[in-house]
């Protein structure tokens, strides 16, 4: 039996104030987790961070996303990835990036409680045996695999569903208008998080949760 996945809203705000309003609207909605964009607030001290995501009291994956894969933050990678190690104690999970140096990346799952390895290409989708390759090393360094990429045509999107259908604990994405399919699909062949936006897109393509809460409910039920 598939398990129904959980539906994270990522939260991509400057301020405190939007932060908490955004995960209360998102939370009051339904959604089972919220996504923490550390690189998108403009405080970023570990202590102001650990008292917002008290704040939020909520199952939460913290991330600071790499600016090479679509991220805000602008200082050194030893401090980028050394916020996540800080605030670990108080995210259910971390989400750190395949690509980062192994020195740092290493730091931040073993303080994850479940770390989630991401990788993300906003221009492409790799060949079928790249991704599952891809897919290979993250489950290998971490507890969930992600992978979000960008489709060029329908067959790199039947790719991304192929990867999720033969490897467990995948998340896989195929972005934009032609992958929007993907992300309520996905959840039918194991995926265990599927994201969805709150008033705004946080990736291309992204539905919003009311939607994909009810596509998914219509799928898991069998269309009744």
């Amino acid at each position: 039996m598939i398990l129904k996945p959980l539906i994270c809203v990522p939260i991509l705000k400057k301020d405190r104030k939007t932060v908490l309003k955004v995960a209360s609207e998102a939370i009051n909605a339904g959604a089972d987790l919220v996504e923490l964009r550390i690189d998108a607030l403009l405080d970023t001290d570990p202590q102001s961070i650990i008292h917002l995501m008290e704040e939020i009291n909520h199952p939460l994956i913290a991330t600071n996303r790499m600016r090479g894969e679509g991220g805000y933050f602008m200082g050194s990678e030893a401090l980028r990835t050394e916020i996540l190690v800080e605030v670990a104690d108080y995210a259910d999970y971390l989400d750190i990036e395949l690509q980062t140096d192994e020195q740092y990346r290493s730091r931040v799952i073993r303080a994850a409680k479940s770390a989630i390895i991401s990788y993300h290409d906003f221009q492409k989708t790799p060949y079928l045996k790249e991704l599952l390759e891809i897919v290979k090393r993250e489950k290998e360094l971490g507890n969930i695999a992600k992978f979000a990429v960008m489709p060029q045509n329908m067959q790199d999107t039947l790719n991304v569903l192929q990867v999720i259908n033969q490897a467990d604990n995948t998340i896989g994405i195929a972005m934009g208008e032609l992958g929007r399919y993907t992300r309520v699909v996905a959840p039918l062949l194991g995926s265990p998080i599927t994201y969805a936006s709150l008033g705004g897109e946080s990736a291309p393509g992204q539905l919003d949760l009311k939607h994909t809460q009810d596509i998914i409910d219509k799928l898991m039920d069998g269309g009744e």
